[in-house]
């Protein structure tokens, strides 16, 4: 059974976090492409527990779901949530920019969703209409595909919302 700080430390280092500048990048041969390290912060997430941040294979760039959370002392309203989006997408940005991507090479998005837990005390609409909002202001049209899918429960006990990305890299 792996310990609880552990996992703690796994989640967040694909959840949403502010950092001030991009750190070294780490990039590891794989089949077909590489795996891709943004910085410290996300090498527990390959080398503690097995899974990468991102990977590319050819030109197809999959980025591992990146976890809107809670964090201490921060509210459950949609002002506190809208906050903890945006941080996430910042997150999700510097991956896609340690792969030499941007917001525009994403072609699907799925995202996971815990619509009635004590993180976020909105509705399930008011909740979407937050993250269409801020990733208005990340990814604009053409719009990419979208799934969001309703959970109970995410790895981080006090998630509420769960990004991955999938972007070509390709020529069009």
């Amino acid at each position: 059974m792996t310990p609880r700080p552990l996992i703690a430390a796994a989640a967040f280092a694909l959840t949403a976090f502010a950092a001030p500048a991009m750190a070294q990048v780490e990039r590891i041969p794989s089949s077909g492409g590489e795996v891709i390290i943004p910085g410290p912060p996300f090498a527990p997430a390959y080398y503690e527990f097995g899974y990468a941040p991102a990977r590319r294979v050819g030109d197809t760039l999959y980025v591992s779901g990146v976890i809107i959370y809670r964090g201490e002392g921060e509210g459950t309203d949609a002002a506190a949530f809208e906050a903890q989006v945006r941080r996430g997408f910042r997150t999700l940005q510097m991956i896609l920019e340690a792969a030499g991507a941007g917001f525009e090479d994403v072609a699907m998005v799925n995202s996971y969703h815990v619509w009635d837990g004590p993180n976020f005390t909105g509705e399930r609409m008011e909740q979407w209409e937050v993250i269409r909002r801020v990733r208005a202001e990340f990814i604009g049209e053409p719009h990419s595909a979208w799934t969001a899918v309703g959970t109970t429960g995410l790895l981080v006990p006090n998630g509420i919302v769960e990004i991955e990305l999938v972007a070509h890299l390709g020529e069009d």
